[in-house]
């Protein structure tokens, strides 16, 4: 598995499972399954409700700790500095982890730098190993920065083929702040594994539109974690690193971006 080098030095994979909508012995059984495949990078948050399952996978599988990079999130409950504090060690007690590779504000809360402030006091003790944010745009972004002592490793954003956040992707790179990207399929919509550039494409180098999508956003040097409960397409997702796509295949690609969320997040 490829991995970049954060802000901080610590390494993380470049492609990850996304656990949202992931629960009970399903989200087990997804995490065991991407780990006998490979992946080490697994994002969870609290808001998804299943830390617990994603925390008693890693201890079924036996691997070591040192092998798994885990992500999670705080959100809109935890929005204080005190609330914060006590969301780590609600994160730590689910997982079952003495720490966290990574840990995110779930969204731009209002009180998002009150936030920041008990996460770098817990970057610092050591108990997580980087610190970032997810869904802000350039604006909360730029503005969040005046607040932080330390520059957030990543942003994890709604990043796809039709909104590629590139101007959010420029700005966050001259500030050595990752892009994250979730939903990198876009959730399907607008037809998305149907989209005639990326079947091409994929004709022209024997691999999937799905493929071909993912392997857009890592060249950009976005990392990515889609989410799949199917064995075959977690396999699927992963075989993304044996080929590059040519520079006018990139342009192709990037005249599909539409500037505009699907999400409603921005």
């Amino acid at each position: 598995m490829d991995r970049l080098a954060l802000n901080n030095g610590v390494n993380m994979p470049l492609l990850g499972l996304g656990t949202y909508g992931l629960r009970g012995r399903d989200c087990e059984r997804c995490v065991l399954e991407a780990l006998e495949l490979g992946y080490r990078l697994f994002d969870t948050a609290q808001m998804y409700g299943n830390e617990r399952e994603v925390g008693h996978a890693f201890r079924c599988s036996g691997l070591s700790r040192g092998e798994l990079f885990v992500t999670t999130k705080l959100y809109r409950s935890r929005a204080s500095y005190a609330g914060a504090k006590q969301g780590i060690e609600a994160s730590l007690n689910a997982l079952q982890l003495d720490f966290i590779d990574l840990l995110l504000i779930h969204e731009p809360y209002r009180e998002a730098e009150e936030m920041y402030s008990a996460l770098e006091e817990s970057y610092r003790a050591g108990r997580l190993r980087a610190i970032g944010v997810s869904n802000f745009n350039v604006s909360r972004y730029e503005a969040f920065l005046h607040a932080c002592m330390v520059i957030p490793a990543v942003n994890q954003v709604e990043t796809h083929i039709f909104f590629q956040q590139r101007a959010l992707l420029e700005v966050m790179k001259k500030r050595g702040t990752h892009m994250q990207a979730w939903s990198p399929f876009a959730a399907g919509k607008k037809d998305f594994f149907s989209n005639p550039v990326l079947r091409a494409l994929g004709l022209a180098y024997n691999k999937t539109p799905a493929q071909i999508a993912l392997r857009y956003l890592i060249q950009l040097g976005i990392s990515v974690i889609p989410k799949s409960s199917h064995r075959e397409r977690m396999r699927e997702n992963l075989d993304i690193f044996d080929f590059h796509l040519h520079n006018e295949d990139m342009l192709r690609i990037r005249a599909l971006d539409g500037g505009k969320t699907l999400f409603g997040w921005y």
